[in-house]
């Protein structure tokens, strides 16, 4: 099974288990907490539990999330997330690709309408 088999990597691997904790906090934060002080609280103490892992990578994170706590936080008012205008950037961009060595500005932005309208 493997709760068995966690069980056995874990023992070996203790920095594995220490980084499987600390990213099964994070994303209980996200899933769990509905009031946004509430989050803010939880965050800060999961940043101090990365900065005693002493692990870079987490650190890396925490960092992030350090500098756009303020954006962050905003998930929590009414859990909603810019995923659908970061893929419709990506389809615009793909788009863009597609259509290299347009001359036209105004048939390629026309065509764009027309298409993701």
């Amino acid at each position: 099974s493997q709760l068995h088999r966690a069980k056995l990597l874990f023992e070996r691997y203790p920095l594995i288990e220490q980084a499987y904790k600390l990213s099964r906090k994070l994303s209980a934060i996200f899933s769990n907490c509905t009031a946004k002080i509430i989050a803010f609280k939880k965050l800060a103490l999961w940043y101090n539990e990365v900065e005693d892992s002493g692990l870079k990578v987490f650190r890396t994170v925490a960092r992030s999330i350090e500098t756009h706590h303020q954006s962050i936080l905003n998930y929590f008012n009414n859990r909603s997330t810019n995923a659908a205008a970061e893929s419709f950037n990506a389809k615009i961009k793909a788009f863009r690709a597609a259509a290299r060595g347009v001359r036209d500005i105004n048939f390629f932005l026309f065509r764009l309408a027309n298409i993701y309208a």
